[in-house]
């Protein structure tokens, strides 16, 4: 069972890892690009942030998962530090892009306040933990770290929760308002439950 669950998390990670490819590759509007206007795809600087936002996340989800691999860490221990160091660099810059695009949602000021406040919440959690490795903070690092890429797993679950509600055949924009919100809130959730059974075990 526990191997299930880590071949689905990697499938899952690596999957929508490389879904930006798709944005790349489609020459035109697709997917979410088909409920922006013209005038804002048409803004230079929405572009700019908004590539730099789905690339860098991309990677972000690439590299983050194999991190949570106990035999991975402790075999190739420098290729962890590397490995880390790319994947904070990568949140930071698609996390302070997603900031500026959040303010440009779908949605209004519901998915903005949504997104936006994931976005902040993803740049503190990834500081933490970079500042509290460099403090050789262990224990501190790694319950940041697990908060930092269940943020980063909110591109996961926007993408299993977008077609659930179309199946279900909600607005798309008043689904969308709640999914800006229940991509990363849950995931914070079940972060915090993980940590505090690490914590358990530790202690007894």
């Amino acid at each position: 069972m526990k191997t299930t669950k880590w071949i689905l998390f990697a499938f899952l990670s690596l999957g929508v890892g490389v879904y930006p490819l798709v944005y790349l590759a489609v020459q035109g509007k697709f997917g979410l690009l088909f409920t922006k206007s013209d005038e804002l795809l048409s803004n230079t600087l929405w572009n700019v942030a908004f590539y730099q936002h789905i690339i860098f996340g991309g990677i972000a989800l690439l590299t983050g998962w194999s991190q949570f691999s106990a035999r991975l860490r402790q075999k190739y221990v420098s290729t962890h530090h590397l490995v880390g160091k790319i994947y904070v660099a990568v949140c930071l810059l698609s996390g302070s892009a997603a900031f500026y695009l959040a303010f440009h949602a779908t949605g209004g000021w519901i998915a903005g306040l949504g997104f936006g406040g994931l976005a902040v919440s993803w740049l503190f959690t990834t500081t933490k933990a970079f500042l509290a490795i460099r403090q050789k903070q262990i224990s501190q690092h790694q319950a940041w770290m697990i908060r930092s890429y269940a943020l980063t797993w909110a591109a996961v679950t926007l993408r299993v929760y977008l077609p659930l509600g179309q199946v279900a055949q909600f607005d798309f924009i008043e689904a969308y308002r709640v999914i800006a919100w229940l991509c990363w809130v849950p995931n914070l959730m079940v972060a915090e439950w993980i940590i505090s059974r690490m914590r358990i075990r530790i202690s007894v």
